[in-house]
């Protein structure tokens, strides 16, 4: 099929709801984009029959000109929460994909549901209007009315968010002022928490979308079962630096914990970054970040569900790919070309994790 699919299934015993990351890629680049995008259709089919799809995303090489398609060919499988991004996969192919799905949870209303829980996944948020700035708060307002709709708080219930930015050299700091005072105003401020995240360049079909973002969300979730990670003998907090999202969440369930991982680069426990212009060096570095981010939720690389990378320079792929699958030959993993927040930033990662270190003061996943 010209595809190859990595499927990680959880499930924490016999009998209890099994989840999956999936993550496609295509294995010829020759093929023109017609057949790569059917390729990659037919393989997320196949890899999710008999499943529930809950939220998929598409990194694309050329968003104008290929979204049209993707989203045309699309409509064959509606009502799943959807993202298109342009992060070219640095594999020289056109298009791959991450699916989120479970098995045997209930839908109503498109609304994943099981035990008292309710999983919102949104895709795509988007804003025309304006600078960076503008776009991020008018997204984040927007976020919080659709929540709020829902019976839910952004404070409370918000998991993880990722946001995309167009050339983010020039517009992330309209990004980092729309989102501090969004989260002022709702009441998240270093002494309370904030939100995993990552802040990556991506861009949308639309030129004038500066700002892209993709959510998730729990209802039903009591006091102490989302917490932070902080790994503050590596890394700093955000807000020390004037950024305002978490390094990392998890949520513990009486069967499992779910640990979301933000997007992590080399970086010391003062806020500096490490080995500028050292792509071996960078690499290293984050992966002693995200380890030591795992490690506080008492987990590990072996229960990384799903990883991105992003580089900054196409240049890197073959030396980051190299260390990492020597160190960690069955990561399931994406790479794509995605300029971080900082310019010195060469390589950043973002993962989830699972484990069956649950709770049983909580109710099941």
């Amino acid at each position: 099929m010209n595809t190859r699919t990595q499927t990680t299934r959880f499930a924490p015993k016999e009998g209890a709801t099994a989840e999956y990351h999936i993550l496609v890629s295509v294995t010829d680049p020759e093929l023109p984009f017609a057949d790569q995008l059917d390729a990659v259709l037919q393989a997320c089919v196949s890899a999710t029959e008999g499943r529930n799809i809950h939220f998929r995303r598409f990194f694309l090489s050329d968003a104008p000109g290929q979204a049209p398609q993707l989203e045309a060919a699309l409509k064959a499988f509606p009502g799943v929460p959807t993202s298109f991004v342009e992060q070219a996969p640095l594999d020289g192919t056109c298009i791959a994909a991450w699916l989120y799905a479970t098995d045997a949870m209930p839908c109503p209303d498109g609304i994943p549901s099981h035990n008292g829980y309710a999983h919102h996944w949104t895709g795509s948020l988007v804003s025309q209007e304006g600078d960076s700035y503008r776009q991020m708060s008018d997204i984040f307002a927007h976020y919080g009315t659709q929540q709020a709709q829902k019976g839910l708080s952004v404070a409370r219930d918000t998991i993880r968010t990722w946001i995309f930015v167009r050339d983010i050299d020039n517009n992330y700091a309209g990004v980092v002022k729309g989102r501090k005072e969004y989260f002022d105003s709702i009441g998240l401020t270093a002494d309370t928490h904030y939100i995993a995240s990552t802040g990556i360049e991506g861009e949308a079909a639309d030129e004038r979308v500066l700002v892209e973002m993709d959510a998730y969300s729990v209802e039903g979730l009591k006091d102490g079962q989302l917490r932070y990670l902080y790994a503050l003998d590596h890394l700093s907090r955000t807000c020390d630096y004037g950024v305002t999202f978490e390094r990392g969440s998890t949520v513990t369930y009486g069967d499992r914990q779910q640990i979301y991982i933000s997007g992590t680069a080399s970086i010391d426990a003062a806020g500096k970054t490490l080995f500028e212009g050292d792509i071996r060096r960078q690499t290293e570095r984050m992966l002693e970040n995200v380890r030591a981010l795992l490690a506080e939720a008492d987990a590990s690389f072996q229960d990384i569900a799903m990883a991105i990378v992003y580089l900054r320079n196409t240049d890197d792929y073959q030396a980051v790919r190299d260390i990492l699958s020597q160190a960690y030959p069955t990561l399931p993993v994406v790479y794509v070309h995605g300029p971080v927040c900082r310019p010195a930033w060469l390589v950043e990662m973002e993962c989830i994790a699972l484990t069956p270190a649950g709770d049983p003061s909580f109710r099941r996943f």
